[in-house]
């Protein structure tokens, strides 16, 4: 008992040093932000916190998004790296915890019996020899070296699981926006085609009337022009239309075969905007929770806890190590009484001299450290940036909207207003597809205006850092 007391005493040392640690206080950089948003209008509404994109009520997008929360790639690899990130910190972990392993070992070997040194009269020259021991080696954290490098694995795991979720917000954003685009790009296509056709039917009869003499050539060709303007429309928006839905595709995960041979499923489009988001009544502080500012304070907390490991590598590493067991000749005394083994050992290791590598080791994790504020900072300046571009371009997207559709609805009646002048022989041809081309380009227009709103809505939640439902 005597030999162990400074065992003892090494042990009592580790429990009242146990909470020693070099790491800076953290505390989060200070941030001036606003006190709330700006106020809500009179349409707007929280965005559900668990699936957002309810808030378009589409059963079919609803799917779709499902779809790619299930299959999507950047998803699955950003998955992987929460999963490497945990692993790495169970690694980190166990170094707080004692090494135990166990070992058996057979060995037979034959002695000289011509070597210098005479063996006594008798002497086996060959021999076997069992051994087996459990080991155990246990390093004293005195200094908080292993506490701190557990400590910032853990926030590089928070901080992975802060960008998956990130990957997550802005996948579901892409989904909606990317089927809102093929969306405004069917209704666009439809436009087109509609005002063709009706073109391709004036122009007909125009011929006819050309053959009989009652216009000249020079207006035939005029018409001609017309509506050879509208069918080089129809392949661009045809050729937009199909790498929409092969992006959207991407976006689902789905197959190359799918991609070819698999058509987008689309719901019914209601032809008005969805009402805006915005977070009327919160404090701008719900901004801190988004997952790109998460992911950065925790990279933050982690560079902080390395600048604790670093300083505790200039103190002495103690170790504590020993191993019980048994070793014996013969097989079946192995575990007799007489074949007990054990020790007990204690090592320090004390850094002397190293070029200035240790000291040059703790300026390069404090600049680290420095990067990670500033890092921080940028990433929430540009959080709000985001946030108020916005929800500046979600009002602006809606007044757009209204402004088109308004547009849309005036040359609706001014194509019906001029082929009644037509018709009772007061215009030309000409006049009505005049009125027909301001029609499909305002069409054109209200379509993109659609989609620009509903991405605009999207954009919004997205900046906000996915859904929120007021507390």
């Amino acid at each position: 008992m005597k030999n162990n007391k400074p065992l003892i005493y090494i042990a009592i040392l580790s429990v009242l040093l146990g909470g020693c640690s070099f790491a800076p206080d953290y505390q989060r950089p200070a941030a001036d932000l606003p006190e709330s948003w700006p106020a809500a209008g009179a349409q707007s509404k929280t965005a559900p916190a668990g699936n957002w994109w309810s808030l378009y009520g589409d059963a079919t997008l609803a799917k779709l998004v499902e779809e790619a929360l299930a299959n999507n790639q950047d998803l699955a690899l950003a998955t992987a790296r929460v999963d490497e990130a945990r692993a790495l910190a169970r690694v980190v972990d166990s170094a707080l915890a004692p090494s135990v392993d166990a070992g058996f070992q057979r060995d037979r070997l034959r002695l000289s019996d011509r070597s210098a040194t005479r063996l006594p009269a008798g002497t086996a020259l060959e021999r076997n020899n069992y051994r087996s021991q459990l080991n155990v080696s246990y390093e004293l954290d005195l200094w908080g070296r292993l506490r701190n490098d557990a400590k910032a694995a853990r926030s590089e795991l928070l901080a992975s699981a802060a960008a998956r979720e990130t990957v997550r917000i802005a996948l579901t954003a892409e989904v909606v926006q990317s089927y809102y685009a093929l969306r405004a790009l069917d209704a666009q296509v439809r436009a087109t085609r509609r005002s063709l056709e009706l073109r391709q039917s004036d122009l007909k009869l125009q011929r006819v009337r050309a053959d009989a003499g009652l216009i000249n050539d020079y207006a035939l060709r005029q018409l001609e022009a017309e509506v050879a303007a509208a069918q080089a429309q129809l392949p661009q928006l045809e050729r937009r239309r199909s790498g929409e839905e092969l992006a959207l595709g991407v976006l689902l995960g789905r197959s190359p075969r799918a991609l070819l041979q698999s058509a987008v499923e689309r719901g019914p489009l209601a032809e008005t905007p969805v009402a805006a988001v915005v977070p009327a009544d919160l404090p701008s502080e719900l901004l801190l929770r988004r997952p790109d500012i998460v992911a950065a304070e925790q990279q933050l907390i982690a560079a902080n806890a390395r600048i604790g490991a670093a300083r505790a590598a200039l103190f002495p590493r103690i170790g504590l190590s020993g191993y019980v067991g048994s070793e014996s000749a013969a097989l079946t005394d192995l575990f007799s009484g007489p074949a007990r083994i054990w020790s007990l050992g204690f090592g320090l290791a004390q850094p002397i001299f190293q070029g200035g590598r240790l000291f040059g080791e703790i300026e390069a994790v404090k600049a680290r450290e420095r990067q990670a504020v500033a890092q921080y900072q940028k990433t929430l300046q540009n959080a709000f940036r985001e946030v108020h571009d916005a929800l500046i371009a979600q009002s602006r997207a809606r007044e757009a909207f209204d402004a088109e559709n308004t547009r849309a609805a005036a040359l609706s009646e001014s194509l019906r207003l001029a082929r009644i002048r037509y018709d009772n022989g007061l215009s030309s041809q000409l006049e009505v597809f005049d009125a027909e081309r301001n029609l499909l380009n305002a069409e054109l227009n209200r379509a993109e205006a659609l989609r620009a709103q509903r991405a605009a809505v999207a954009d919004v939640v997205r900046a906000l850092g996915g859904g929120w439902e007021k507390q």
